[in-house]
């Protein structure tokens, strides 16, 4: 599947030779960083190259054999970076669980792959395994990390290298190398069976792009799920490319704070993530700073990237921006941030072409987990904020007759497993059928316009893009999320959540005194506020696509809850079936 190696790469031909080709190339590289005991501690390639192979012989001694599946109840840590690479060079596949599932989703998960072996993070997790372990009759092994690997490492160090190398060079990129369970918004998780050709050619393809840089000075900081599909490339592209990963400390209060402390070059993220940044950056400056700053900003980006000379008079002024306001935003990425990357779900233009300005590229990609993550990517100096960018060196783009996007490439997976559904996903003629609505512009730049399973057809007639005024809502301060609902019904009404880090200081600053998020739902003097924030967003769109009534949730939406996907997704089937009174009541 993968074509000629693009330089700068290991140049490996599945994953299972992955690392033992990054130990012979980069082997006195920092791979790895992680927190003990509140320090940041370095670990080499080599080092890493044999941990994995001791926990990889571990395995063997425990009677893996290859093909079998292996899944990961974890969070993410470079113990899962250390026991996904073992199993990979065993042959066996690894089947992520996203660590936040309840037991019942964590048995659907193990069950449906038939895995033999689960490696969980702690005593919790393996609770979890326990009460459902009449439900599993493939399982046979229980690995704990906590206290585990070691163990497993001592059995690995027991057996002949050459047993884990013999198991390596059988792996072919025929094989499977992961099944990743789709987050879903709709029915139960589909496991994606994809391939080390799959995933071998999306290293390539990101590699050509130069996605992820490449040498001793790059680091990336890690905080997304390894259980998506995106950090699990860039778990793989670390390896690739010798470059360090920084695994995050495992709090999300202090992933801001982490920034500043390891000083990454790359970081991946979801819009939420930049969108809390922006507000942090901006909350206390005034907007017309901020935007005389965005413009003078993306006019002195534009003139570096062609190399035209700068005037004086907008250098001057870009330098007072700079000292006011764009170094601070900066200093909030670490200070020497070349790239990030956001994807998942869709993020303001404004916030993007802030950052930029900034000196900070924010740039989207677009993808599945049946692409193997990535099918298109945007690159600094060669971006159109508001598209998802061009496709990846080897990925074909069609938009079909009904708008959907169809795509074809070598990172297209195998199906799903144990599942005929075809409903999207599908894959016809070597098309991928993605669900998604969009369109191509001239130079080939993708613009995602909708998904088929969202569009809102009101009584009228009339189609609609409910994302669109969704994230002109959400771009506010003081809104978090916001669901549009609509489908048969005479008018578009939408759900809102309020962002608790800046209503309760705006209600405070005005003497309300209950600042509770359910009293502040009710309160007339917030309700206006929306009100006025929903006036403005609905101007920008025809009335009949306009959002006429809406409430505010005492609460925001949560993935406890079952009313975001454990990416940060809306399930919207939920939202509607889940409030289907609080939306009845706007049209009565």
């Amino acid at each position: 599947m993968a074509t000629a190696t693009p330089l700068g790469t290991t140049g490996s031909a599945t994953i299972a030779d992955l690392l033992p080709r990054s130990v012979e190339l980069f082997g006195d590289r920092v791979a790895q960083k992680h927190k003990v005991a509140g320090e940041w501690r370095n670990i080499t390639f080599a080092e890493v190259g044999e941990i994995v192979s001791e926990i990889g012989r571990g395995l063997i001694d425990l009677g893996i054999e290859p093909g079998e599946r292996i899944s990961m109840l974890c969070t993410t840590r470079v113990e899962w970076a250390w026991c996904s690479l073992a199993i990979s060079a065993v042959g066996a596949v690894v089947v992520p669980i996203y660590p936040t599932n309840s037991p019942d989703e964590c048995a659907w998960v193990a069950g449906n792959s038939e895995s033999a072996a689960i490696v969980c993070e702690d005593a919790s997790q393996v609770a979890k395994i326990e009460s459902v372990r009449d439900r599993l009759p493939n399982l046979r092994d229980v690995i704990v990390i906590d206290g585990g690997p070691d163990q497993l490492r001592v059995r690995g160090r027991a057996r002949d290298r050459a047993e884990l190398d013999a198991r390596i060079e059988q792996v072919t990129q025929a094989d499977p190398y992961t099944f990743i369970y789709t987050s879903g918004t709709t029915g139960p998780p589909k496991g994606c069976v994809l391939t080390h050709g799959n995933y071998r050619s999306v290293l390539d393809m990101v590699a050509e792009r130069g996605i992820v840089g490449d040498g001793s000075d790059e680091l990336i900081y890690l905080f997304l799920p390894l259980a998506h599909a995106f950090a699990l490339l860039l778990m793989l592209s670390s390896a690739d490319r010798g470059v360090a990963i920084a695994y995050w400390g495992g709090d999300t209060a202090k992933i801001i704070p982490e920034l500043a402390e390891v000083h990454p070059t790359y970081l991946p993220s979801v819009p939420r993530i930049f969108e809390k940044l922006y507000t942090l950056v901006t909350s206390q400056a005034d907007p017309e700073l901020i935007a005389k700053a965005t413009q003078i900003g993306l006019e002195v980006r534009a003139l570096e990237f062609t190399g035209a000379e700068i005037p004086d008079e907008l250098r001057g002024a870009y330098e007072q921006a700079d000292e006011r306001l764009f170094k601070h935003v900066r200093a909030a990425f670490g200070g020497r941030l070349r790239e990030a990357v956001t994807g998942a779900a869709p993020i303001a233009k404004e916030i993007l072409e802030f950052f930029y300005a900034a000196g900070v590229s924010v740039m989207e990609g677009y993808g599945m987990t049946e692409t193997s993550t990535a099918a298109t990517a945007m690159r600094p100096g060669e971006h159109r904020f508001g598209s998802v960018g061009t496709a990846l060196p080897g990925v074909e783009i069609r938009i079909a007759d009904d708008g959907e996007i169809l795509l074809k490439g070598a990172n297209i997976f195998q199906g799903y497993y144990n599942n005929d559904d075809a409903s999207f996903g599908a894959v016809l003629d070597g098309w991928l059928h993605t669900g998604d609505l969009g369109r191509l512009d001239d130079d080939g730049f993708l613009y995602i316009t909708g998904r088929k399973k969202d569009i809102i057809i009101t009584a009228g007639g009339k189609n609609l893009t409910p994302a669109n005024l969704e994230n002109d809502l959400k771009q506010t301060r003081y809104v978090s999320q916001a669901v549009m609902h609509g489908d048969r019904r005479p008018f578009p009404t939408m759900l809102i959540t309020l962002d608790e880090d800046e209503i309760v200081p705006w209600a405070t600053a005005r003497g309300i005194e209950d600042t509770s998020m359910p009293a502040l739902a009710r309160h007339p003097d917030v309700v206006a506020l929306v009100q006025a924030e929903l006036d403005n967003a609905n101007a920008n769109y025809a009335q009949v696509g306009q959002v006429k009534r809406f409430f505010i949730l005492e609460h925001d939406l949560s993935y406890e809850t079952g009313e975001l996907t454990p990416t940060l997704k809306v399930k919207r089937n939920v939202i509607h079936e889940k409030y289907a009174e609080r939306f009845d009541e706007l049209y009565r």
